[in-house]
């Protein structure tokens, strides 16, 4: 199965479609008249895809067991076919898609084998998916891809020589969102070159700056004391979510200091310093928070 314990909950949902075609005029009228033999086609069959909706992981092997929150399922006559609708939705770490294709392949199934014993030229037609919403797929086309980014590594090791692991790693997720306008600068971790490259920065007039390093709790870690300085509109939900998420994971995580907030137009966010900690951060927030430049999208 894929991993997608780096993912955060979100509200999904789909739409799933199948349809029923039947040969015989009579067939639609048993149905309508609630004269087919082995029962009520409606009922029997919505029971049988709410079911399926439910138990798709158990029988799509690379489907994730999830908590189907909501599922309804309506069918239509129209001429000699029988068109069936169903949703879908979750809050969870991934999509409903194949839940809600599942049902409705099921429930046609269902009509299938209810009718075949009056009709034997019944077919099922097609299964599609109609939509979908939920996840980072949402917030892909709410932002432009040329936001001005500066990536701030704050540490005296890097500094000094020392390999930017967390840098690198911020960096590469912020491509593969297809973010490539990045300057990277590496700084020591004293406040007033922290405050001199932020202001510089902000001047230049970069929508996002990102600063890793420096956060926690020794007297040297400055950095979110410098930014909260910097900010004139905190962002409180940024952090409270990076926090949220690396507690899940790691205990210590709510030991963060972290702060987010713009100055002026420029949001500035702090990351922990650590690989693991700004990998976790950025999984947390992005691509979400990137709709807060959706004004800049051309």
């Amino acid at each position: 199965m894929v991993d997608i314990t780096h993912k955060t909950f979100s509200l999904r949902n789909a739409v799933a479609e199948a349809t029923v075609n039947v040969s015989l005029l009579s067939t639609i009228e048993a149905i309508q008249q609630n004269r087919v033999p082995k029962g009520n086609i409606f009922e029997f069959s919505r029971a049988a895809g709410l079911l399926a909706a439910k138990k798709t992981y158990e029988v799509i092997p690379d489907c994730h067991p999830l908590p189907v929150e909501q599922a309804s399922i309506k069918h239509e006559l129209s001429g000699q076919s029988i068109l069936i609708r169903v949703e879908v939705s979750t809050i969870y770490k991934t999509g409903v898609e194949v839940e809600a294709m599942h049902a409705a392949a099921v429930t046609a199934l269902t009509i299938y084998d209810m009718l075949k014993p009056i009709d034997p030229k019944v077919e099922i037609a097609g299964i599609r998916l109609l939509e979908k919403t939920g996840g980072k797929t949402d917030f892909v086309a709410s932002y432009p891809d040329d936001l001005k980014i500066a990536l701030v590594t704050v540490s005296n090791k890097v500094v000094a020589g020392e390999v930017d692991k967390p840098g690198d790693i911020i960096e590469g997720k912020l491509k593969k969102l297809n973010l490539t306008s990045i300057e990277r600068l590496v700084i020591g971790e004293q406040k007033i070159e922290i405050e001199k490259t932020c202001r510089n920065l902000i001047a230049k007039s970069y929508d996002l700056i990102l600063l890793t390093g420096g956060s926690g709790l020794q007297l040297m870690d400055v950095t979110p004391d410098v930014v909260q300085r910097l900010i004139d509109r905190e962002v409180p939900g940024i952090m409270e979510a990076v926090r949220d998420y690396g507690r899940l994971r790691r205990p210590q995580a709510l030991l963060g200091r972290g702060v987010a907030g713009f100055s002026g137009e420029t949001l500035l966010i702090t990351l922990p310093g650590s690989p693991k900690g700004a990998k976790e951060s950025m999984d947390a927030v992005f691509p979400t928070i990137l709709h807060v430049f959706r004004s800049k999208k051309s």
